[in-house]
């Protein structure tokens, strides 16, 4: 308990944080910084790829490719009906029956990140055509598709983790818990709050891309 007491703060996103204390992972105070991180990130392809989208002129607009106000709603209902199928969900209510195992948990938490995949894909695509359609955002659209193409193999490598980190978190409460505890019951909030967070993190692209639209 005492060396628990003095783990250092674990900085960064509200789901690096929630996952190194449902992990109790020991990370590291400091890691390379951005640019180095990116390097060993970016193969030659995709670094040659991100630097003709930097260096390009920017592209003359193409028309309208949709009303920000319209493009702002859209993303906000994606991402309510996200969240709700995460809150709503039968196997995450405190009332459910009790599994006898991780696999209904782990399936749960796949369907849900296939989905937010698919939908911020989808928004990011439509937000990076009305970019394109804006005076002057053109290039912006294109270093996104570039970043989008680079990063997102390696985002989803380290995602696809988090189905294990949390059998791994169900194993040990379960093993702690008896028949008199309410273990299943903090699973299923430990749970809903990691799923709540990566969507939050998923859609953080999808934010920018709209703050950039709404300042064109």
């Amino acid at each position: 308990m005492a060396q628990a007491a003095h783990r250092p703060p674990v900085r960064g996103p509200t789901f690096i944080r929630l996952l190194a204390r449902l992990t109790e992972a020991e990370l590291a105070p400091s890691g390379p910084s951005l640019p180095d991180r990116l390097g060993q990130w970016l193969d030659w392809k995709h670094a040659l790829a991100l630097a003709a989208a930097l260096d390009a002129r920017p592209a003359e607009a193409a028309g309208d490719a949709g009303a920000p106000d319209d493009l702002h709603a859209e993303c906000a209902r994606a991402r309510e009906v996200l969240a709700a199928a995460i809150n709503d969900a039968p196997l995450l209510a405190p009332a459910a029956p009790a599994e006898p195992d991780y696999a209904a948990f782990r399936q749960l938490c796949l369907n849900r990140q296939r989905a937010t995949q698919a939908a911020v894909g989808r928004l990011r695509g439509k937000l990076r055509d009305a970019l394109a359609a804006s005076p002057g955002m053109g290039q912006l659209a294109e270093v996104d598709a570039a970043m989008e193409v680079a990063i997102t193999p390696r985002e989803h490598t380290l995602l696809a983790k988090v189905p294990d980190l949390l059998g791994q978190r169900f194993e040990r409460l379960r093993t702690a818990g008896d028949a008199s505890t309410n273990w299943l019951d903090s699973f299923r909030r430990d749970m809903r709050s990691v799923l709540l967070a990566e969507l939050d993190l998923r859609f953080q692209p999808v934010d920018a891309l709209l703050a950039a639209l709404r300042t064109s």
